[in-house]
């Protein structure tokens, strides 16, 4: 049986040039998202709009492991953009934030319609973060609660669709909570924002999903 708390996330954070977000929304509907989903190991894309905070789109892609995205498939795709792909690129997308992380904790059985991100630009004590994983999800406000920590990329190359946005920011790990209601997750980001200062919070609105991956996940119960 497959070890699903070892899963890889790809997380991505982005603005859309003045004028730009309906052709980022065509791009992805169109091609973007069912050309990943095809890609060995690509398991579950989510996509959201933020309600509160930057930037203004957040989406992320669960994968079997971290190692699908340094895979030859997946690589040979960065590296050879459709003329869609490199259109959006240079003329869609700002603000690119991306990294490759590991899934390193989930609790909760569910997903919501509304997630509140927190992206922690430094390491943050993951025995802090485990603990309040474990109290958030008792409130049933709280559909889920994930820990992502980034996979060092030191050595790894820009890619073809990097070098087109004209590079990517990165963190160090983000905690998401998943909540049913847009009420519930405004009272999370306030809370979580007095108890990480340093971090930045936003709250998003869920777009679509694509994928089974977050269902096969659940499915396991994935503790720690």
């Amino acid at each position: 049986m497959a070890d699903h708390s070892q899963r890889g996330i790809l997380a991505i954070w982005n603005d859309a040039r003045p004028g730009q977000d309906a052709a980022l929304d065509a791009w992805f509907q169109s091609e973007h998202l069912l050309e990943r989903l095809s890609v060995p190991g690509f398991k579950f894309v989510r996509r959201h709009e933020a309600l509160l905070g930057a930037p203004k789109y957040f989406n992320f892609y669960i994968v079997e492991s971290p190692d699908v995205l340094k895979s030859k498939p997946y690589l040979e795709r960065l590296d050879n953009p459709t003329p869609l792909t490199k259109k959006i690129m240079t003329e869609a997308f700002i603000n690119m934030n991306r990294t490759v992380c590991h899934r390193t904790l989930r609790r909760g059985h569910f997903s919501g319609a509304y997630a509140v991100t927190v992206r922690f630009n430094d390491m943050p004590d993951i025995g802090t973060l485990t603990r309040l994983a474990d109290d958030l999800v008792r409130d049933t406000n709280i559909a889920s609660c994930e820990i992502w920590t980034a996979v060092d990329s030191a050595g790894a190359p820009v890619s073809a669709e990097e070098k087109l946005r004209g590079g990517d920011k990165k963190i160090k790990a983000c905690l998401m909570a998943d909540t049913l209601r847009q009420a519930e997750a405004e009272k999370l980001a306030g809370r979580l924002s007095k108890q990480f200062p340093n971090a930045e919070v936003g709250i998003y609105a869920v777009l679509c999903e694509l994928g089974g991956g977050m269902a096969t996940g659940l499915a396991t119960g994935l503790g720690a």
